[in-house]
């Protein structure tokens, strides 16, 4: 009997994240937890094999919960996949636009969605979760309350779609990262590859500007540059970074050497195949 792989995400059934894993591990078990601390905990506890996980808006930016946890975690990038945002309002049965009141969604969600908020007048109310909003609505079966919730949910929570597509800018996408326990780097010349790692600079006057300088020298593309406050210190001595390509490349594997010079720890945290969206 084959074993069950299973991929944990954060959310409640019906949220982007859940969405994700269909899209790319539809024949796997996609697991829900409360907390992206629980998401991290099942893969390295073995109760999940794969993580999905969200790291970059195009509207809200970074996810600081996973900038905060990505440095310390003993986890490995091993892909990436971009999900276009599609935020539908629903309401439970018998529901239209002239009875909803309240409106229920994350904040960031609500915030994503302000003219159709503001084109009905409604009360924006806060839930912890987009698809937690849906069922929140649902149980509670009142046809004054609505909830901005991604589209997968209205189906598994039983509501009406009332307005599609109701989010403010059509780019709206999250690029999502999947971990794991084992590290699987890309093999070099598979294509276009994303390595992402962490260091910190020594405390030197310009060290950041002689840790970079590598990279440019070399001709390697950085596409991410995220700083992190280290011990309660704000001094950002800690970063973590993206590239193209591969670290057996010789232009990126001179800019690592180089790159060591200025640094006191540098981390590799992934090599992995780029996502055709960065072509687009």
């Amino acid at each position: 009997m084959p074993t069950v792989r299973r991929i944990a995400y954060q959310g409640e059934p019906g949220a982007n994240s859940h969405i994700v894993c269909q899209e790319h591990y539809p024949e796997w078990e996609a697991m829900a937890c409360a907390s992206f601390e629980d998401v991290f905990a099942a893969v390295e506890g073995g109760e999940a094999d794969l993580a999905m996980i969200p790291i970059d808006n195009s509207i809200a930016g970074r996810v600081a919960d996973i900038h905060h946890f990505l440095p310390a975690s003993p986890l490995h990038i091993v892909g990436e996949h971009f999900l276009r945002i599609r935020f539908h309002l629903m309401a439970v049965p018998g529901a239209d636009l002239t009875t909803i009141r309240t409106v229920h969604s994350h904040v960031h969600a609500l915030g994503q969605c302000r003219r159709i908020i503001r084109q009905h007048g409604l009360s924006p109310q806060i839930s912890g979760d987009t698809a937690g909003a849906a069922r929140e609505v649902a149980e509670a079966g009142d046809p004054t309350q609505a909830a901005i919730s991604p589209p997968l949910a209205a189906g598994i929570y039983g509501l009406e779609v009332l307005a599609e597509d109701v989010e403010d800018e059509e780019h709206n996408t999250t690029r999502f990262v999947v971990l794991s326990r084992d590290e699987k780097p890309a093999e070099q010349g598979s294509g276009p590859l994303v390595t992402t790692f962490v260091f910190n600079v020594r405390n030197l006057p310009a060290a950041l500007y002689k840790a970079l300088g590598g990279f440019a020298t070399n001709g390697v593309n950085m596409t991410k540059l995220e700083s992190y406050m280290v011990g309660g210190h704000f001094t950002a001595t800690q970063f973590l970074a993206e590239v193209e390509g591969h670290p057996d490349d010789p232009p990126l594997r001179r800019a690592l050497e180089e790159l060591a010079f200025f640094t006191t720890e540098v981390k590799l945290i992934g090599t992995y195949p780029a996502d055709a969206f960065r072509a687009e």
